[in-house]
């Protein structure tokens, strides 16, 4: 198994388009480039921001082909290879270490409704099928099932369950994670929640996967670096900056949000892919100002 440390903060991909909806590989390329030359620590296409819900398996595959090409091993890089079923995630993710990927990011599935057991024995057995690093994916609002931290400390014993991201939102529930996983010093928590990166580093997690990383590189992967040497002051100012870009993400589907203010600072990116696509105007508009605002306060 690939020996890889879980930390800092780790940009959850987008995946750029053209008009046409297609995946648009010189931008991807660019923003590899772009993430890495800001300081970011990690790569994970094919997260919530990269789209994955709506591409199929073969553009999954063109993704990851791209993204660890590009990356030449200058930072790790992560797959999202979490499908509905166990099989399918089982075929992605040995597909996924087949082209070079160094962890695999797996959500749990979706729709219908399954129980801790069910949920313990889906990643036991992809688990045991596929020899990477993974990491857990806990976002309840989108798919329907919340790994418990009974269920997360029980899975902790599996050698290559190396750690989790907490996208519930519940500051109590990142905090079990970490109480119940203590005892490993290799299990790494990490924040699916921007605005909770210091905090869970605080107690005791790794950093976070970052949305508004795709933003604001520099300024989110700073978070860590600043806690890493110790200015708690300098990083919680840090932390607090991207208050009033995440309070735009009151005028729609996170994603979107975040995929517009990339397109606004010049990127060409595209839209998210229909039907998840609109901001409105009154939303673009705020979002404008942030950019602005912030960019005059040196965050980039």
């Amino acid at each position: 198994m690939k020996n890889v440390e879980i930390k800092g903060v780790i940009v959850p991909l987008l995946t750029p388009m053209n008009a046409d909806e297609t995946i648009n590989e010189k931008e991807l390329r660019n923003q590899v480039n772009h993430q890495i030359k800001s300081g970011i620590h990690a790569l994970f296409p094919l997260g919530t921001n990269g789209e994955a819900y709506i591409l199929s398996r073969e553009e999954k595959e063109q993704v990851l082909k791209i993204v660890v090409d590009e990356a030449k091993g200058r930072v790790p890089v992560y797959g999202g290879t979490g499908c509905v079923s166990t099989k399918e995630t089982i075929e992605l993710s040995l597909k996924a270490k087949e082209i070079g990927i160094d962890v695999l990011s797996i959500i749990t599935p979706s729709f219908a409704a399954a129980s801790q057991d069910e949920l313990y024995e889906h990643y036991r057995e992809v688990a045991e099928a596929v020899d990477l690093p993974i990491v857990l994916y806990n976002i309840p609002a989108r798919t329907g099932n919340a790994l418990a931290p009974a269920t997360v400390e029980k899975l902790s014993k599996i050698p290559n369950i190396v750690g989790v991201k907490d996208s519930s939102g519940n500051f109590d529930n990142m905090l079990q994670y970490i109480e119940k996983t203590r005892y490993r010093k290799d299990f790494a928590v990490l924040s699916g929640n921007d605005s909770l990166i210091l905090w869970c580093l605080l107690a005791g997690g790794r950093g976070g996967i970052a949305g508004c990383a795709n933003v604001f590189p520099s300024t989110m992967a700073s978070i860590y670096d600043t806690f890493v040497a110790g200015d708690l002051e300098k990083a919680r100012e840090i932390q607090d900056s991207i208050r009033s870009f995440r309070d735009c993400f009151k005028f729609g589907n996170p994603n979107t949000i975040v995929k517009t203010a990339v397109s606004l600072l010049g990127f060409p990116v595209g839209k998210c892919r229909k039907p998840f696509c609109q901001v409105p105007e009154a939303g673009v508009e705020a979002i404008k100002k942030v950019l602005e605002a912030n960019a005059a306060k040196g965050m980039k």
